[in-house]
């Protein structure tokens, strides 16, 4: 992974220069940990659709002064971290489930 965070890392810096948000803290390794259980625990592309969902909404808190710009994404993350796992528990106990074969 160390290899794909030197790549990144100048890239995340020349992107939010180009969209003139330079200095805006972007915890690489946390958008990539929330990716990988959205693509695991539902399915690959809402990896992507996820981590824009998350960035969004703390946006939004952290413009309409909700919450800190890091409060505001850590507390965005948790909840989707929290529905991939919760979605992947109702995936696993009816895939048990006598009831979901019917």
């Amino acid at each position: 992974m160390t290899g794909h965070i030197e790549v990144l890392e100048p890239w995340v810096e020349e992107l939010l220069t180009a969209l003139e948000i330079e200095g805006t803290p972007i915890d690489i390794e946390a958008v990539l940990d929330l990716a990988g259980e959205a693509a695991h625990q539902i399915v690959r592309p809402a990896a992507p659709v996820t981590t824009f969902i998350v960035g969004y909404a703390a946006g939004l808190a952290a413009a309409t002064d909700q919450a800190t710009s890091v409060v505001a994404m850590k507390a965005a993350s948790g909840v989707a971290s929290r529905l991939c796992a919760e979605r992947a528990e109702r995936a696993g106990n009816s895939a048990e489930s006598p009831a979901a074969e019917e």
